[in-house]
């Protein structure tokens, strides 16, 4: 099911250009179909998100909006074990977001000047969240609870209705813990061509996050620019540095836990022991017999998994580095000892028992979390993913005619005498 592979400079690196060639691949249908549906939803506004959501998803809803009396009563449709837990899982994540807050500054530099920077929330934010067989309630938590911290002013969700035309209730008592303001019964493409451009009843936003299938990622990705991002997400991925005293167990469990999300799904072991990884892939083969989606493990782990034996820690580090993955488990003695050098990774996981679902739900830190090694520039989705920053500036008399000459030199060495001139101006009335 799983290779095992030796490191030995040449197996290694050839598992990185298969990985790579995964997360590089394009399909150019997909981007075509997308940007027809995205050309129809601004032209034509809610007739065509209607057109698409009754082909994609077979009826449309009663209301294509759903109430904010509806949105608080779905917690009482829910087990009160899960609200209970959402609710845990906010604190949570609200905790830890709030200690990300930036103030804005203003400082006085002396001799009438005065220097600052204002940050405040974006106007209006879309979140995009699945709500078919892959509905996440979690993923409403990870991005309207920063996103509220930032100061953003008002939440619009969208989501598509399920089969019988009704919201997932599980998804809405999350907009409702969440504090969502406003949710919206579509999905797919059309959705987020209508929070980029605005329809007749869906507003248009300045920003748009949330996970979604190709259709829903070519769509951020080709309406870039006429609204922001939070990023292009590509398939889950884990990687795990283990020593020899890592329980292959717990090993084969958290490979798997990120495996059963897709097809596409990257797992990868690195250790120094070779029994370590011989056992661990026995783990798998043992424990995947019990989980609902072996057959998507089976066949993430066959052509996206593997097992590499290194030769020291320090060589699992620095290919950890050069992976970059989305989440980066290490299971070792003493696990922080490897904070400061692992560079790369969108979230770290330390010790036996800080296995990665933690981190989907609840221990605070986002799960929105940058992919395909693109962790080597990329950070999670954060408070300062839904903020702007202006800086402002003020020159006395004075303080300008003490930089002028500075100024024009530049300029002019640019070329560009207008900038000159606008200095020059002041102080020469003969200009």
């Amino acid at each position: 099911m799983m290779q095992i592979v030796k490191a030995d400079g040449k197996a290694e690196r050839e598992l990185i250009a298969g990985l790579r060639a995964r997360s590089e691949s394009n399909n150019k249908s997909v981007a075509e179909a997308v940007a027809e549906i995205i050309k129809n939803v601004k032209e034509n506004g809610d007739v065509a998100v209607d057109e698409y959501t009754l082909k994609f998803d077979g009826r449309l809803p009663a209301n294509r909006e759903i109430s904010q009396e509806e949105i608080r009563a779905s917690t009482d449709k829910c087990k009160p074990e899960f609200v209970a837990a959402l609710r845990n899982a906010a604190d949570k994540i609200a905790d830890f977001h709030k200690r990300q807050v930036v103030q804005s500054w203003f400082t006085p530099k002396g001799n009438g000047v005065m220097l600052g920077q204002r940050i405040r929330g974006l106007h209006r934010v879309g979140i995009y969240v699945p709500g078919g067989t892959a509905a996440y309630p979690s993923s409403v938590l990870m991005n309207a609870l920063p996103a509220k911290i930032a100061g953003v002013k008002e939440i619009i969700m969208v989501t598509p209705p399920m089969k019988d035309g009704n919201a997932n209730p599980d998804i809405l008592a999350a907009a409702a813990v969440a504090g969502v303001d406003r949710v919206f019964l579509i999905g797919g493409a059309q959705a987020v061509a209508a929070l980029a451009y605005g329809t007749q009843s869906v507003p248009k936003v300045d920003k748009i996050v949330g996970p979604g299938n190709i259709f829903v990622a070519t769509a951020k990705k080709l309406l870039y620019g006429i609204v922001d991002i939070d990023m292009i997400a590509g398939p889950s991925e884990i990687l795990i540095v283990a020593d020899d005293s890592a329980n292959p167990r717990f090993l084969a469990a958290d490979l798997m836990s990120q495996a059963e999300h897709d097809r596409l799904a990257s797992a990868i072991l690195l250790t120094t022991d070779e029994n370590i990884a011989e056992n661990t892939v026995n783990e798998i083969e043992r424990q995947v017999k019990a989980l609902e989606r072996a057959e998507i493990i089976e066949e993430s782990l066959k052509n996206y998994g593997a097992v590499i034996v290194c030769r020291s820690m320090d060589e699992a580090v620095r290919f950890a580095n050069e992976l970059a993955p989305e989440h980066l488990e290490v299971c070792a003695r003493n696990p922080m000892e490897y904070i400061g050098r692992l560079d790369n990774a969108g979230s770290v996981f330390l010790g036996n028992y800080s296995p990665e679902p933690l981190g989907d739900y609840l221990a605070g830190p986002n799960h929105v979390l940058p992919t395909s090694g693109t962790a080597r520039f990329f950070s999670p989705l954060s408070v300062d993913s839904f903020i702007k920053k202006s800086s402002f500036i003020y020159y006395t008399e004075d303080a300008l005619k003490r930089e002028k000459d500075d100024i024009v030199c530049m300029a002019e060495t640019e070329g560009l005498t207008a900038h000159a001139n606008s200095i020059k101006v002041r102080f020469d009335e003969n200009v």
